[in-house]
């Protein structure tokens, strides 16, 4: 009997553990405010941005525009390049502010946006900016050719 007894008490002992796991599993954790989701992109490149118009970069006709306001010295600027093709992000895209040599120059690499098919360079001006500077664009393509131009920048964008 003093067997049955412990195995009993025992066995309720256990079943009593078990149901208060399982009730802390099934009550709610303590109320959280819901975090809401990182921005999408689409919120990200809400900036303003400037035309600069299509330009032919090694034979590739590429439409560019201008972020961040006028481009200064020692401050960043942005380039948006918008491709001829599509290709899902796999193109390799640099930019910088200056001389074709990138001498003081920041490069900045694109990032893709699949929202707006294109890429976002970001690049910080040299300080002094050099007279003539102009946006320089490198573009990779996935199979490995290299095409290289320049793009006008602007130094003037009117207030609005």
């Amino acid at each position: 009997m003093k067997k049955i007894n412990t195995m009993i008490t025992a066995m309720s002992l256990a079943a009593l553990l078990v149901s208060c796991n399982d009730k802390e599993a099934a009550a709610p954790e303590k109320a959280k405010p819901e975090t809401p989701e990182a921005p999408a992109h689409e919120e990200e490149h809400e900036h303003e941005e400037v035309a600069l118009g299509e330009f032919d970069i090694d034979g590739l006709k590429v439409t560019a525009a201008q972020g961040h306001g006028n481009v200064e010295a020692g401050k960043e600027s942005l380039l948006v390049i918008v491709l001829p093709y599509k290709d899902n992000g796999e193109t390799v895209t640099r930019a910088w502010i200056g001389s074709a040599d990138r001498t003081m120059s920041s490069v900045g690499k694109g990032e893709y946006a699949p929202s707006h098919d294109d890429y976002e360079i970001h690049a910080i001006a040299p300080d002094p900016l050099p007279v003539g500077a102009t946006w320089w664009l490198e573009i990779e393509k996935p199979d490995g050719t290299k095409a290289m131009g320049s793009i006008p920048l602007l130094k003037d964008i009117p207030k609005q």
